[in-house]
C-alpha cells in the first residue's frame, strides 16, 4: 500500500520548475551605437527589464535603467550624445531556457550577475532576473479539475480535454490528461481556483507532454499524459489571481521538527 501512495508524488517530481517558468519572455537588441537616449525610449516603450546590446558578432553587453542612471544622468552626461557600447555592462551571462531553477541562482551568485539572457538554441528568448528569483511564489501542488482546449491550425479544430492540473503558478502548470498533447501545441487552458467561483481562462504553449505508465491496480490499463503548460501573456488579473492563491500556500513554519 505505501509503494501505491508513494507513486503519484514520484511521477510529477520528474518535471521540474525551469528558467523558462520564471522568465521575461522576449529580448530586446539594439546595435553598440544606439544612443542611450533612444535605447532609453526602447526599455520604455517595450517594458523590457534590459536591452541585449549586440556590439560586434561575439562581443555583448546588457543596459539596464540603471546604467542609464548610474553612468549617463548621474555624471551629467547628454544622453543623446552616449552610445550604449560605452555603457553597457559586461560580460554577459547566458542560460538556457530549460535548465533547473536552481542553476539560475548559483550562476548570479557565482558571477554576481543581477540577471541572465536566457537562450534556446543559442537564441536569445528572455530576460530572469534575481527580482524574478526572489519574488515568484513557487508552484503549488494541487489537484484541480480543468479544460485543456488545444487549438488547430483552422477555426473549426479546436478539440476539448478533460485534465487535472497537478502543479500550479502564475506561469504555468503540470496537467494530467487521458490524451498526450503535442509539444509546443497551443491551448487553453480553463479551470477555477479552489474557493473561487470566478472561472480562469489563459492561453499557454505546451512544452513537453509524456506518458505514464498505468497504475498496476487499474484494470482498465488506461495510460495517462502529463503535459508542461507555458502560459502566454495572462492579464494582469488572472496574474495577480494566481500569485496571491500561490503565496497563501507557502507555509509559516517548517511542517517537520
Amino acid at each position: 500500500m505505501a509503494g501505491l501512495e508513494e507513486r503519484p508524488p514520484k511521477k510529477t517530481a520528474t518535471v521540474p520548475i525551469v528558467v523558462a517558468h520564471m522568465m521575461t519572455p522576449g529580448v530586446v537588441q539594439v546595435p553598440g551605437d544606439v544612443s542611450v537616449s533612444e535605447a532609453a525610449l526602447m526599455l520604455e516603450r517595450e517594458q523590457a527589464p534590459c536591452l541585449l546590446v549586440k556590439d560586434t558578432e561575439t562581443r555583448f553587453g546588457v543596459m539596464t535603467p540603471t546604467d542609464i542612471v548610474r553612468k549617463v544622468v548621474a555624471q551629467g552626461l547628454e544622453p543623446h550624445e552616449i552610445e550604449v557600447r560605452t555603457i553597457m555592462t559586461r560580460p554577459v551571462q547566458f542560460i538556457e531556457y530549460d535548465e533547473a531553477l536552481e542553476e539560475a541562482s548559483t550562476l548570479m551568485l557565482a558571477t554576481g550577475a543581477s540577471l541572465l539572457i536566457v537562450t534556446k538554441q543559442n537564441q536569445p528568448v528572455g530576460v530572469l532576473t534575481a527580482h524574478d528569483l526572489m519574488l515568484t511564489p513557487p508552484r503549488r501542488a494541487t489537484k484541480i479539475p480543468a479544460v485543456v482546449t488545444v487549438m488547430g491550425d483552422e477555426p473549426a479544430e479546436p478539440r476539448a480535454l478533460n485534465a487535472v492540473i497537478l502543479q500550479l503558478s502564475h506561469l504555468g502548470a503540470l496537467v494530467q490528461s487521458g490524451t498526450r498533447v503535442a509539444a509546443r501545441s497551443r491551448i487553453v487552458l480553463a479551470f477555477s481556483l479552489p474557493g473561487q467561483n470566478t472561472p480562469l481562462t489563459i492561453h499557454g504553449k505546451i512544452l513537453n507532454s509524456d506518458l505514464l505508465s498505468a497504475e498496476p491496480n487499474d484494470a482498465s490499463g488506461k495510460r495517462l499524459a502529463a503535459a508542461e503548460i507555458q502560459f502566454i501573456d495572462p492579464s494582469n488579473a488572472n496574474l495577480a489571481r494566481l500569485k496571491a492563491w500561490a503565496l497563501q500556500a507557502l507555509p509559516s513554519s517548517p511542517q517537520r521538527s
